[in-house]
């Protein structure tokens, strides 16, 4: 694999990078090194235009305000919707997410257009935030481990007909809607308000976007020694007893 090269970019860290969510570039970044694939890493503030020539992008999460204006710059840009069209393959967590969808509540109480590249809707709850450990099993059909992360939110989000969940709560609010969804995705699409960062703790999703972004259907084998003991000590401290 050491011909092959990705272009891996990492949207808005200047406005959305909270609770270490930048952690999944660098995972994602190493997981493909590890396989011997070149990787150009570019970290686009939003003062910069977003490229379109991307294989990945991935996004993280955010306050009120900056998720506002990040929405704002970005609907401007058309940079990563016109990626997007283009098949590129994009990873959301949290305000990035919400972002991606057709709609959220911003810190003005007042309605924000998105991007309409996922399905979804959201809202702000009126209950207690979401916040705490989550373990969810990730959508068959993803062929992915049980999903490990930690949610801290106030949204809802609701899925369209078009959007399938990402994975099912065994533990945790997922999207707040009661039903038991965590995220959301289409063919190359993704939104989780899972961090942690998610991939550190849930290596395998990196190596899904890479497979995408590939077009191929197995990686070769690396260590994940150090990612399994992390994952086993996160599911356990989920489940003990308070």
């Amino acid at each position: 694999m050491s011909d092959s090269s990705l272009r891996l970019v990492w949207v808005y860290p200047d406005l959305l990078s909270t609770y270490g969510d930048q952690g999944n570039a660098l995972v994602v970044e190493r997981r493909a090194r590890q396989r011997g694939l070149g990787v150009t890493r570019v970290d686009v503030r939003s003062d910069q235009p977003v490229p379109t020539s991307g294989d990945i992008y991935l996004i993280g999460g955010g306050e009120d305000r900056p998720q506002r204006l990040a929405a704002e710059r970005l609907r401007r840009d058309g940079g990563l919707a016109r990626a997007a069209s283009n098949g590129a393959i994009i990873f959301s967590v949290c305000a990035g997410y919400q972002i991606l969808g057709h709609e959220f509540i911003n810190d003005l109480g007042e309605r924000e257009p998105g991007l309409g590249l996922l399905d979804v809707v959201s809202t702000r709850g009126d209950g207690e935030r979401c916040v705490g450990d989550v373990l969810a099993d990730i959508d068959p059909r993803l062929g992915l481990p049980q999903l490990t992360g930690f949610e801290n939110h106030q949204g809802i989000t609701h899925l369209g007909p078009t959007a399938r969940p990402f994975a099912r709560t065994v533990l945790g609010k997922g999207n707040g809607t009661g039903d038991g969804t965590e995220g959301a995705y289409n063919d190359t699409v993704f939104g989780t308000y899972m961090h942690g960062p998610v991939m550190a703790r849930n290596p395998q999703i990196a190596d899904l976007l890479l497979k995408l972004a590939l077009d191929v259907n197995a990686l070769p084998p690396t260590d994940d020694r150090w990612y399994e003991a992390l994952r086993a000590e996160r599911i356990a401290a989920a489940t003990q007893p308070a």
